[in-house]
């Protein structure tokens, strides 16, 4: 993950450099790399051709670092309800960056699809 570059350089003629906000609301570009079998592909291929009309239109997508995880108590032991772990929720509104989809072939029966997608503040 990188941020976006929210800030701005000040002009000076000495000293070390300075720096102010540019804006408030930055992105975060993720890079990704996921393994699929061929009908997961083809559930990849048909949403980035036809849902995010070739990665031009935003997607929400679940925030791999935070999504399913379990809630923990101060003590790092899962908070349950019953017998079950309460788990995280969060999600991202994205956008696909620059590097669009590159697949290579992984295992013979397998895809590989690495790309960057854009999140939004």
């Amino acid at each position: 993950m990188q941020p976006q570059e929210a800030r701005q350089q000040r002009q000076s003629d000495a000293g070390p450099p300075g720096w102010r906000r540019r804006f408030s609301a930055a992105a975060k570009t993720v890079g990704l790399s996921i393994v699929l079998t061929r009908d997961e592909k083809a559930v990849f291929d048909q949403f980035f051709e036809v849902t995010c009309a070739r990665g031009s239109r935003l997607f929400w997508m679940p925030d791999p670092t935070t999504d399913g995880w379990p809630l923990l108590d101060s003590a790092g032991r899962p908070l349950l309800s019953g017998d079950q772990p309460l788990l995280l929720s969060a999600r991202w509104l994205c956008s696909f960056g620059d590097q669009l989809p590159v697949e290579t072939i992984t295992e013979q029966v397998k895809f590989r699809k690495s790309f960057n997608v854009v999140v939004m503040p």
